[in-house]
Formats: structure tokens, sequence, C-alpha cells
């Protein structure tokens, strides 16, 4: 499979082609995206700070990961693959929900993404990759809540879009069900 593909999708998620990542940032079309998100059985969050030679948002925190499906891979196998590459980590994992968001980066670039969210409980610590995470941490929502309000400008922006609504999803979920 080829890493530097993306899927370009319909505002329903239905593929309608194949193109290179870096084109499809350039010309700012939508395309398929994963974001995973890991708690700890505390409730704390398991954040990553992005190496600094991304392509975009390098340096910034965010979630556990973050990738593009490879062309025929599925959403969650996706999400397992990115988590262990990026944090050294495999654990479970369900879909909380979808979102579209468009963002103009800093180097011109457009992030348009149709963006599949999923979460998973370990507390397991990250081993993480270098070449894709500079730092990592776990806060908990109110302590990133607070963090962001003072300093937004070091996450990431679809971060800042849905913590909020992740933390919903953790809040409504029962016994432990995630």
């Amino acid at each position: 499979m080829d890493e530097t593909k993306v899927i370009l999708v319909d505002e329903y998620d239905n593929p309608v082609g194949v193109m290179e990542k870096i084109e499809a940032h350039r010309k700012g079309l939508l395309h398929r995206a994963i974001s995973v998100f890991i708690i700890n059985a505390r409730g704390e969050w398991l954040l990553q700070k992005r190496a600094m030679d991304k392509y975009h948002s390098m340096g910034l925190w965010t979630n556990a990961c973050c990738t593009h499906p490879l062309p025929g891979e599925p959403e969650e196998e996706s999400a397992l693959r990115r988590l262990n590459e990026e944090m050294g980590m495999r654990c479970s994992l369900r879909k909380l929900f979808d979102f579209i968001y468009r963002e103009r980066m800093d180097n011109d670039l457009i992030e348009y993404e149709f963006d599949h969210v999923f979460i998973g409980v370990t507390d397991e610590d990250p081993l993480i990759n270098r070449s894709e995470v500079d730092d990592w941490k776990r806060l908990s929502f109110t302590e990133i809540q607070k963090d962001i309000e003072v300093n937004p400008g070091d996450y990431t922006f679809w971060f800042k879009e849905i913590y909020k609504e992740v933390n919903e999803h953790i809040i409504n979920t029962k016994n432990n069900e995630l």
C-alpha cells in the first residue's frame, strides 16, 4: 500500500478517488482522516506533541495520534496501525463520531478532512516514535481546557474543534463501555 496517498471523499464519506497526500492538502480537497483519543482508568487524556519536522502543525499538542487511512484500509485498522506506529501502543478502540473540518494551515496547505474519531482506554505508557512525536503527557479534561484558554496556539486546530465533544461522549458513556 502507498502511504503517500489519501482517499478523496464527498461530504457523506463516499470515496471519489485517490490522490497524493501533499497534493490533496495543497488543493484543499476533502479526504478521509482518523483521530485517536486515549484516556486512562483515571480519566486522564494522553496528548502528544507533534514532531518539529511534520509537514504541518509541528510542535503542537494534540490527541494521541492522527492519520489518513491507506486506500482499501478500514478506518479502525488505520487507527490501530497509527496508534502503534506513533505511540507504540495497542488497545481496543471504539468509534465515537465523524466530523468535517476545513482549515488553512500556516504553510499554505489546507486541511479539509472527513475525520473518523476513535477512543481507547489504557494505562499503558507510550513508547513514542521520535520521528513522529516530540513528547507526550497526560492531563485531565479540566487541565486541557484551562491550558487551551491560556495557550490556544499550543494546540492543533482539529483538537480544539472536537475535544469538548469527545469529553461529552466520555461523560455519557456508562460503566467504562469505552
